[in-house]
């Protein structure tokens, strides 16, 4: 069984495989071309939200359950899944205002930018038995909490200290994510893919493979959306 993690980046989608014992990486333009291609048993944890309210309701139980683990300040990584009447909204300011209109709470700057990116994954859960028996979302840093004894990050993601930080945690439960990390390094500018969309698609691939663990879910008992899709996260929480 092939496994995947998977994150957003600038050129498209930037993945990690494990199969077995060996690990490789590359980008596709559209998630897609990953799930058509991926073997039948395959599974695919991705960061970007799965399960959206339509036109109202609260936050998802699982980003607030997660800025909760989180505390301050990574729990600011986690945004507000966006709900899925504004999918299709051009602008940061009328997606606001519709997002207003229907649940009382408007949408920020980061949400509305990775719109385009919800959007397609919504659609091709929509679209796609393959893609709705493989993908599941996760969110990075509550992969790194978990990794990390239930203790989240000291430092961002985007500086230096950040890096070090979240690469020390993967070379204990993923080995060969050092060099990987510094293959994918040289062989993509930052301008296609970043550090961290390495870094987070690396922490994603071992939340599945580790020996032993189970993936667990955040809430316990998720939410199901009017698709039919799960509102969770899932993560490993290795013991002290």
């Amino acid at each position: 069984m092939a496994v995947y993690g998977v994150d957003g980046c600038r050129t498209g989608w930037f993945f990690v495989r494990a199969d077995g014992n060996h690990l490789d990486f590359g980008v596709v333009s559209q998630l897609k071309e990953l799930v058509n291609e991926a073997p039948d048993d395959s599974t695919v944890l991705i960061d970007i939200p799965i399960g959206l309210h339509d036109q109202s309701g609260g936050p998802r139980l699982c980003d607030r359950d997660a800025r909760k683990l989180l505390g301050h300040p990574r729990g600011s990584s986690v945004f507000p899944a966006p709900i899925r009447a504004i999918l299709n909204e051009p602008t940061h300011a009328s997606a606001t205002a519709k997002s207003r209109e229907l649940t009382g709470r408007g949408i920020s700057q980061q949400s509305f930018a990775i719109i385009p990116k919800i959007k397609e994954i919504d659609d091709l859960l929509a679209s796609n038995l393959r893609a709705r028996q493989m993908l599941r979302e996760v969110h990075p840093e509550l992969c790194f909490w978990g990794f990390n004894h239930r203790q989240p990050m000291r430092n961002r993601k985007k500086v230096r200290a950040g890096h070090e930080e979240r690469l020390e945690v993967l070379s204990r439960v993923l080995p060969g994510a050092d060099e990987l990390y510094a293959n994918a390094l040289q062989r993509f500018l930052r301008k296609q893919v970043a550090r961290d969309d390495i870094l987070d698609a690396l922490v994603a691939v071992a939340t599945v493979v580790q020996p032993g663990s189970r993936l667990q879910t955040l809430p316990e008992r998720p939410e199901i959306d009017s698709c039919g899709l799960a509102m969770e996260m899932v993560y490993v929480a290795l013991a002290n």
